[in-house]
């Protein structure tokens, strides 16, 4: 059986003796990297935890700290501030302090989404986007949002799961006044709590056109095991018929799913090294349905909800985590397999962009191809075409360079990839113009001979 102590000197014994391994810490307020690591500190790969970092494995017996990597601690020192949320297609900001508060501006607004290359989607959001702005904050600090309301219409901000006073609910009639257009309202108060949270109007038609603003309270001192890399991933869905770019609120069906505000392919890649361990922030604001969101080549444990951190005893192993309407779940990781992994959900209607039926005269014109004597063909169903520049749009980010040629063909709906790098390609793609030849992070196939009857 694992005591605390044990659970504390495995802690604190595993970040020590792999702090330096990477050089990826991070302090409050500081949202870059230091671009090389310092070959000093560099433990390398040798150094032992009794978990195997650079490949797969299970590690040691179930219960044991090391089990599928539960309390593995990540590659900074323990008792430091949580790193910064990265958020791929999303701006992060910490607002500044001002009289003793933690100040944001928000501005609810009319914007307007490049979801896809060359499909855009006229909305409502906050500062010009949706979702988003990330605000990031610190448990034990005092908030105050001054939020403007540049709508055509009256709204309200609610802040989602927290434990405020009932006069900042932002709740229409029942706490407050709508808020005209035109007008400001302040929303203060303290914040006890820590967790993934969000902020949305109580206008349901507006929540439904795609205002939300991802919450994100950290604890004082980073959560042990410690994480070098906190991910946020924000899920919506939207109903927008062919030769529209306003999304249909009142539609039961959707065809537009987005992470972050995009579709994939356009959804940037997630980005780490090999051996990091990582929290995965899954926040669902979609109008209906629930997400099975799904990791592959990696297994995780899901640690918190939209209630905040779950206590260990209570973690869950697994490779899909079912994000309900309106929840969070929070998944943490030791990135041990090297690759490109795709993530997304699983409900198989959501892996897909703008879906369009598959019978009648336009789709099955080809009155000659075999296939179509197989009841049920085709099933694949057809890709969009992609020009030059939607092609130079997916492939010319910088979190996609070395990636497999033609990889967005396999990304639709909601998609994204999580690429595990070895630290000396993850440094040439994230921090160098250096050309990376395709194929470098994933082989063009399996090895030779690997294959043999």
């Amino acid at each position: 059986m694992v005591t605390p102590n044990d659970r504390r000197e495995f802690l604190v014994k595993g970040a020590a003796a792999t702090a330096g391994l990477f050089a990826a810490g991070t302090v409050m307020g500081q949202q870059a990297e230091t671009a090389k690591a310092d070959a000093a500190s560099q433990a390398g790969p040798g150094v032992d935890d009794g978990y195997p970092r650079m490949h797969p494995g299970l590690g040691g017996p179930i219960g044991s700290p090391t089990d599928r990597g539960k309390l593995v601690p990540g590659l900074r020192a323990p008792g430091l501030t949580p790193v910064n949320v990265i958020a791929p297609d999303l701006p992060t900001t910490f607002g500044k302090i001002v009289d003793g508060a933690r100040e944001f501006h928000l501005r609810a607004m009319p914007v307007r989404r490049e979801v896809l290359p060359g499909i855009w989607m006229d909305a409502y959001g906050y500062n010009e986007q949706f979702p988003g702005p990330v605000l990031e904050m610190y448990q034990g600090e005092r908030v105050r949002i001054i939020f403007k309301n540049e709508l055509p219409e009256a709204t309200t901000l609610h802040s989602h799961g927290m434990e405020l006073p009932v006069y900042m609910d932002g709740i229409p009639a029942v706490t407050q006044n709508l808020v005209k257009p035109g007008e400001t309202f302040v929303y203060e108060y303290d914040v006890h709590q820590e967790g993934s949270y969000f902020l949305h109007p109580h206008v349901a038609m507006q929540e439904a056109i795609g205002m939300v603003v991802p919450f994100i309270i950290h604890p004082k001192v980073a959560f042990e095991p410690t994480v070098d890399r906190d991910f946020v991933l924000m899920t919506q869905q939207f109903s927008m018929l062919p030769n529209t770019s306003i999304p249909d609120t009142t539609s039961m069906d959707w065809n537009f799913l987005t992470i972050n505000g995009r579709c994939g392919p356009y959804t940037t890649p997630l980005v780490c090294k090999l051996g990091e361990r990582i929290r995965i922030r899954f926040l669902n604001f979609s109008t209906l349905h629930q997400h099975p969101m799904h990791l592959h080549g990696h297994t995780f444990w899901v640690t918190a909800t939209e209630g905040g951190r779950i206590p260990e005893s209570a973690w869950i192993p697994g490779n899909t985590v079912i994000v309900g309407v309106a929840q969070s779940r929070e998944v943490e990781l030791v990135a041990n397999n090297p690759g490109d992994w795709v993530m997304h959900c699983h409900m198989f209607h959501h892996m897909m962009n703008h879906m369009v039926t598959q019978v009648g005269p336009i789709v099955r014109d080809n009155k000659n191809k075999a296939g179509f004597e197989v009841p049920g063909f085709p099933q694949m169903m057809s890709s969009a075409k992609l020009t030059p520049e939607d092609v130079y749009k997916l492939t010319s980010r910088r979190e996609t360079q070395g990636m497999r040629e033609g990889w967005y063909h396999g990304v639709h709906g909601l998609f994204t990839v999580l690429r595990v790098l070895p630290p000396e390609l993850y440094d040439k793609v994230m921090y160098t113009n250096d050309p990376i030849p395709p194929n470098s992070s994933n082989p063009f196939g399996p090895p030779p001979g690997s294959q043999k009857l």
